[in-house]
């Protein structure tokens, strides 16, 4: 289980495009467009009895919507990823992850150490060259998702359990719904 920034169709589909330019400069797998993701927080493995905590703690995230501009794109060496991420740092991105870590943790659930790196990945399995400059993919982020990764012999597959609108998004709160 894991919570993310989910793209619309729209986004989804400008992201593609930028793997698709990125592969041509340094190869790699192109991860497919239903999976495109930012993660916010990899919780893992959940006890289906923990599953109400969870929402719950998701539920008193108060952030803002936003509008996001992806407008880099690196690389890690170690595993041959490429991603796209943020020249400045998201301010409005950094608060939301900032406030889900704080409410998982005052619930009880165990977070990764490491500290949160916005980026979203487009290649696996790449050569890390000199990636070109990118055109800033604008993505208006009005709501963060639960996502479950059942474990397949067929690779990653994703399923949004839960969706919660950030503030003035305009998007009706699951219970009010």
């Amino acid at each position: 289980m894991f919570f993310a920034l989910w793209p619309d169709r729209a986004t989804a589909a400008r992201l593609a495009e930028l793997a698709l330019k990125a592969q041509a400069f340094c190869g790699g797998r192109v991860m497919r467009r239903e999976t495109l993701h930012l993660t916010l927080a990899f919780i893992g493995e959940v006890a289906p009895e923990r599953m109400a905590s969870l929402r719950q703690a998701a539920s008193r995230v108060g952030a803002q919507a936003f509008a996001l501009s992806l407008d880099r794109l690196d690389c890690w060496r170690r595993n041959g990823i490429v991603w796209a991420g943020c020249r400045e740092p998201a301010q409005p991105l950094i608060a939301l992850a900032g406030q889900l870590e704080a409410q998982l943790s005052a619930a009880g659930f165990a977070l990764e150490a490491r500290s949160f790196m916005a980026h979203l990945t487009l290649l696996r399995d790449a050569q890390c060259l000199p990636l070109p400059a990118c055109e800033a993919v604008a993505w208006p982020v009005d709501e963060f998702v639960l996502v479950e990764s059942p474990r397949s012999s067929s690779g990653a597959g994703y399923t949004v359990v839960d969706r919660w609108p950030l503030l003035g998004s305009g998007i009706a709160p699951a219970a009010a719904l």
